[in-house]
């Protein structure tokens, strides 16, 4: 979705010129038009406009990239969650059922905010608690400057604690996937399985490929004269060796672990209190992302509200600015809000350079029509026209 905010001067003919838009945007549908308050701003000299344009247009640039960037991670974040009730469905198998809402709670969030953006866009109006219009020109430069910088840097910490987390719990995750001849046993082994709190017993884990159960089966009891008869019990198993235990006395645990080697059997190093604090950072690792993800989300939703507000007051005063700078003084300009019909774009450019050239008939044929239609560029170059034009595209918080 995108809309183009336009300025031309209240002379006679450039009036005469918009409601000429008006008619033909209404009867061949080239374009919605909309009415769009510029408030009166203090103007200050021809140098502070001149270097507040210039801050304005990197300002421009900034603004827009801090709120793609919080835009394409409140996607990332929630996109994670979607993923997880996406599981539990498929787990409870209840996919058929929810199929039509799977692109909830993302999909149809940045629809709504899409629609509220629009909203607000096309029903703007100057926030003077936010921005007081009776301040000059570029402390509202500055105010906004710093409360985007503010979030910028927010956002890298926020983002940088929730990576941390999130990759300290793949991390514990990847220990529990591969072959048991390597994988964690915590999520394993259970307290009876094993002889604890014996003074003379104790219990090894041993790895046995699945083509050598019948030899397991035949030997571990001869692998030393401390083995508990019929002590070995499997535990788990994969697709290539399973688990087992064996109970015998402590001290002959060194001359059972040279004889299973000889039989290529692996005794599996193991300790109940370590796989304990294991489980333990891991549920503290979960609790601590579910609280960081909620907080996040909510933060970075409210943010980004924030830095579109934020976006659309830069767009205004650079439309003064150049408004000012171009169309001269007494302040003497009005602006319209227009949203192109997609597949007339290069028409609707067509006709506003028909009727605007006598502001700058060089403007028209020095250049080619190039328009505002390249995606995912934002440069703080602006394609010049007769007329003043800043774009204002939405369709950035659309995940699909």
């Amino acid at each position: 979705m995108e809309f183009w905010l336009i300025s031309v001067p209240l002379d006679k003919v450039s009036c005469q010129s918009v409601e000429t838009l008006k008619r033909i945007t209404a009867k061949t549908g080239l374009a919605t038009s909309y009415r769009f308050h510029v408030p009166e701003l203090k103007v200050g000299t021809l140098d502070l406009l001149l270097g507040v344009s210039d801050e304005l247009s990197k300002l421009d640039s900034f603004t827009e990239g801090v709120m793609r960037q919080t835009s394409q991670c409140l996607g990332e974040v929630m996109d994670e969650f979607s993923g997880k009730l996406l599981e539990i469905m498929l787990v409870n198998r209840e996919h058929k059922t929810h199929q039509k809402d799977q692109q909830s709670p993302l999909k149809s969030y940045f629809q709504t905010m899409q629609v509220d953006l629009a909203t607000y866009v096309t029903r703007f109006q100057w926030d003077r608690a936010k921005y007081p219009n009776s301040q000059p020109l570029k402390t509202l430069t500055d105010i906004i400057s710093k409360q985007v910088s503010q979030v910028d840097t927010e956002l890298k910490s926020r983002r940088a604690a929730y990576n941390n987390v999130k990759a300290s719990i793949q991390s514990l995750e990847r220990k529990t996937e591969g072959s048991l001849q390597t994988r964690t046993l915590t999520y394993i082994v259970k307290k009876e399985d094993l002889v604890l709190n014996s003074e003379y017993l104790t219990t090894l884990l041993v790895v046995v490929s699945r083509t050598a159960y019948a030899l397991w089966e035949r030997t571990y009891e001869s692998m030393s004269k401390f083995i508990v008869p019929r002590s070995s019990r499997k535990l788990v198993e994969d697709d290539d060796a399973g688990i087992f235990t064996v109970t015998l006395f402590k001290n002959a645990a060194t001359e059972f672990k040279a004889n299973a080697k000889k039989h290529k059997f692996t005794v599996r190093e193991y300790n109940l209190d370590e796989a304990e604090k294991q489980k333990q950072e891991m549920v503290r690792l979960a609790v601590d992302k579910k609280e960081l993800y909620r907080t996040f989300v909510c933060w970075l939703k409210v943010n980004f509200s924030e830095i579109f507000v934020a976006w659309i007051h830069v767009k205004v005063l650079r439309t003064f600015v150049e408004s000012v700078l171009r169309y001269g003084l007494p302040v003497s300009f009005q602006a319209i809000l227009l949203q192109p019909n997609k597949k007339s774009v290069k028409q609707l450019r067509q006709q506003l350079n028909s009727l605007f050239k006598h502001l700058d008939p060089a403007a028209v044929t020095s250049k080619p029509d190039v328009g505002f239609d390249i995606p995912d560029v934002t440069t703080g170059q602006q394609e010049y026209y007769s007329y003043i034009c800043y774009p204002i595209k939405i369709n950035l918080v659309d995940p699909s």
